[in-house]
């Protein structure tokens, strides 16, 4: 007879694999919740006898509960909720995550047991989302939520693997749709006639949402770190405004949504210098605050926050600024102003720097890139003569 072994006991061994890799698995005894039967797990690929022992407890400690399950039998969905709980990430992103796994994943893939998922099972799933993917029955996703949708499930498959609960993870063998063909939205640029065109109309009529527009644009902030801005971040004698946090918008299925404030994209702060129209345009913006209620201008207060001090929705203000387009071009002309996204305006703050040769560096780090490699690949349609004009400009300081 197979000796068992006492409560909490279970083994830990290495092995070789086929790569000459040293690698441990676990091995315990559970009592079967189907059959009631003891049994022996074993479950491998381990990088680390630390790690195996960290896995092999907390699987003893659900056995000790009743909650364990064999690997070979938990569902998808099951182990999707489990994984879920243990990530780090930002709110929004979490928010983003659960929603489609709860949309997307688990109602085509969930019943499957995690150990029977195949490639060509990934492969019919995802041209299923391209086909008839929508929740309201609309059609199929585009490429991008596709792939985004893709990233998710092939994050959570890998850490199986890592884990020991997958020997290879499927979605390596599977297509999703390229980086090329998930390429994000057109970005729109306006000319620096255009951004005038508009901040002079938004200005004139007295937009209260005015220093909003003027701010994105002469900064290139993002929409969060804008309307997360407090006036203690603010130094007008100084022309400076320190980017520290941003705010977004998490959703939580059953439970509405809140405003939640959060670090950068990055998790970096940053030093963005003002120019002297923006600097006399919080000046005034200050003072018609401080004449609403004078809690507005207190260090601690929202700059761009609502008549009653609270964060503006940032969907609000997208839809707001589609409006105000919508506005302006019909008391303008639809030839005045080509239509754009709010996001577009931090897009146009760097396509105008760029063309007018400041160098990258400078730009990357007034929008917050990690680094100016980003920049180079967001921006390098605006920036096709830069090459010429450094030629030119080199002939010209050898020509003296």
């Amino acid at each position: 007879m197979t000796k068992r072994r006492a409560p909490g006991e279970g083994g830990v061994s290495e092995y070789v694999t086929a790569r000459g890799t040293t690698t441990f698995y676990i091995s315990y005894w559970v009592t079967d919740p189907e059959t009631g039967r003891l049994r022996r797990k074993v479950t491998r690929g381990f990088p680390t006898k630390k790690e195996a022992h960290t896995r092999q407890r907390a699987e003893l400690g659900k056995a000790d509960r009743g909650e364990w399950v064999d690997p070979s039998k938990e569902q998808l969905a099951a182990y999707l909720q489990t994984w879920l709980a243990g990530q780090r990430l930002r709110p929004s992103t979490l928010s983003s995550y659960k929603k489609n796994v709860r949309l997307h994943i688990a109602p085509r893939l969930g019943s499957t047991p995690l150990a029977r998922i195949t490639g060509a099972q990934v492969n019919a799933w995802l041209r299923d989302l391209e086909q008839t993917g929508r929740a309201d029955g609309a059609g199929g996703l585009s490429a991008r939520t596709t792939r985004y949708v893709f990233t998710i499930l092939r994050s959570a498959l890998s850490d199986a693997v890592r884990d020991g609960r997958l020997a290879v993870n499927p979605t390596d063998r599977a297509t999703p749709p390229t980086a090329a063909e998930a390429r994000p939205p057109e970005m729109r640029a306006w000319t620096a006639t255009q951004l005038r065109t508009f901040l002079g109309w938004s200005a004139g009529r007295g937009d209260d949402l005015h220093v909003v527009w003027l701010l994105l644009a002469s900064t290139g902030m993002r929409r969060g770190e804008a309307l997360a801005l407090r006036w203690r971040d603010v130094d007008l004698d100084a022309a400076t405004v320190a980017v520290r946090r941003s705010v977004g918008v998490v959703k939580t299925y059953g439970a509405g949504q809140d405003i939640v404030e959060g670090p950068t994209k990055s998790g970096h702060a940053r030093v963005v210098d003002l120019d002297a129209a923006t600097v006399a345009a919080l000046r005034g913006y200050r003072v018609e605050r401080g004449g609403i209620a004078l809690g507005l201008i207190r260090d601690d207060a929202l700059v761009l926050g609502a008549p009653n001090g609270l964060y503006r929705h940032p969907d609000r203000v997208s839809r707001t600024f589609r409006e105000r387009i919508a506005q302006c071009r019909r008391a303008l002309g639809d030839d005045a102003l080509p239509t754009c996204r709010l996001h577009d305006l931090r897009h146009t703050h760097a396509s105008l720097l760029l063309a007018d040769g400041v160098p990258v560096k400078v730009v990357s780090e007034r929008l917050g890139h990690a680094n100016a490699t980003i920049t180079l690949g967001v921006y390098q349609h605006v920036m096709p003569g830069m090459g010429r004009q450094a030629a030119d400009r080199f002939a010209a300081l050898l020509g003296g």
